[in-house]
Parts: structure tokens; sequence; C-alpha cells
């Protein structure tokens, strides 16, 4: 079996999720390559990692992410809602979660945004990636096209994907609109023929959430180039490092 793992917000069955405890309980497993985290921009311009557009859920603090300064976000506690273990986790910056992976993990970074929402965001993650010498182990992904778009007017030497939930439509005829050779799609919307046919035009495709063993192994009879997200990589290992 050829499909990769790829550890969904890091480590997130055990760790709290886009923390550097998930990232590095992601690393200290020796086949996690890639690693998928989730960005946005604080009020003063800098790219943290976070899923959420509030601060509700994963924080002890409350409000938009966007209207909250990154000095104020990392006072927060971002690990306690997982376990009393995380207690004082934060917010990190997605500089600090490049440092850690440099080297060690490829990242898939989901630009959070819709919209006019966070101007800026493409640029500060894309000048962040190209100070760190990371371009090569990045590929930028996104919901929204015009973000997608703008990574591709700022450095087309940038990887982009597109993420894909909808019922309908036709993914492969977006990617070739966007310029996409990636595609991010929920592991229910996905079938053996797109995956057959995205693959033979050198399509990269990252099927997501896949949390169950019987679900890993239905996505990867579909093809062996299927890339895995999943909340628990150590349930990938028991079943593909026995296969």
């Amino acid at each position: 079996m050829n499909n990769m793992c790829v550890a969904h917000r890091g480590f997130s069955g055990k760790a709290p999720e886009n923390t550097l405890a998930a990232v590095r309980m992601a690393i200290a497993l020796p086949f996690v390559r890639w690693m998928e985290i989730d960005v946005q921009l604080t009020k003063d311009g800098v790219p943290v990692v976070i899923h959420d557009y509030s601060l509700d859920r994963t924080t002890n603090g409350h409000g938009k992410v966007k209207n909250m300064d990154y000095e104020h976000m990392r006072r927060l506690d971002a690990g306690s809602w997982k376990g009393r273990a995380f207690r004082g986790e934060r917010v990190p910056s997605l500089e600090e979660v490049l440092s850690l992976a440099s080297g060690r993990l490829r990242l898939n970074i989901e630009l959070k945004t819709s919209g006019d929402m966070y101007p800026g965001l493409e640029k500060a993650v894309i000048d962040l990636v190209n100070t760190m010498g990371m371009r090569e182990d990045v590929v930028l992904t996104s919901f929204d096209a015009g973000a997608l778009q703008r990574i591709k007017e700022l450095d087309p030497r940038f990887r982009t994907g597109l993420i894909y939930d909808s019922r309908s439509g036709d993914p492969a005829k977006k990617l070739n609109e966007l310029g996409c050779s990636f595609l991010s799609i929920s592991s229910d919307r996905l079938s053996p023929v797109l995956a057959k046919s995205l693959a033979e035009r050198g399509v990269k495709i990252m099927a997501w959430t896949v949390n169950k063993g019987k679900e890993m192994r239905r996505v990867s009879a579909m093809h062996s180039d299927i890339m895995i997200c999943t909340n628990r990589p150590d349930i990938w290992g028991d079943i593909f490092l026995q296969a």
C-alpha cells in the first residue's frame, strides 16, 4: 500500500488540534510524512494556525480570530479543552509550525478565508514560506477560488490545491480552471473513477477525514496514490505497516 498518511491538524486524535503538541506527536511517528494545518490572520497581520473563525471551541477566548491581535491570542489556552495534560498550549504562529516541521514534514496549508475576509493572507503566507525556504515542501489549499487565484498571481511557483465538498459539479474541470494540481476532497465524495482519472492527469488527491480502519481500507482500494488525511495516524500505522 502506497497511501500516504497525512496528520490532520497534527495528531489531533490525541492532542489539541493545530497546536505544537499535535505537531510534535505527528513528527514522532516516523511514517507520517505530511500534515494538514489551517491558517488565518490576526488583526495585526500575523498568520496563525487555527481552524475555526471563532476562538470559542478550541481556546478559552471568545470572538473572531480576525478581531484579535497576536499578543492577545498568545495569552489564550488552546489545550485544556482536550485534557489537563495540554493545559497552557498556545495558538501557534505559522512561523512556529514551519520551524518545527522543516525537514521533517511536508505541509498542506489550508488558507481559511472567504471573499475579502483576510486581505493580505496569501501574501503573508507566501512570504513566510519563501523566507523559510520551504516552498517545495508545501501545497497551499483553500475552498476559496479567489485565494487560489491570488496565490498564482503573487507567486506561480507555488503548488495549489482545491478543497472540494460539493455533492455535484465537476472537480476536475474546476481544478483545470484554477491551475491546481492537488485536490483535497471529503472521502465520501471520492469515487474510484474520479481517483483514477485525476491520478492519470498527475493530480494528487487527499481524502479527508478518514479515522476508522475500515474506511482507510475502502479509500486505499480506490487508488494507491490517494493520501489519507486522518486524526488518527496511529490507526493508519496499525493497518498499513502490517499490510
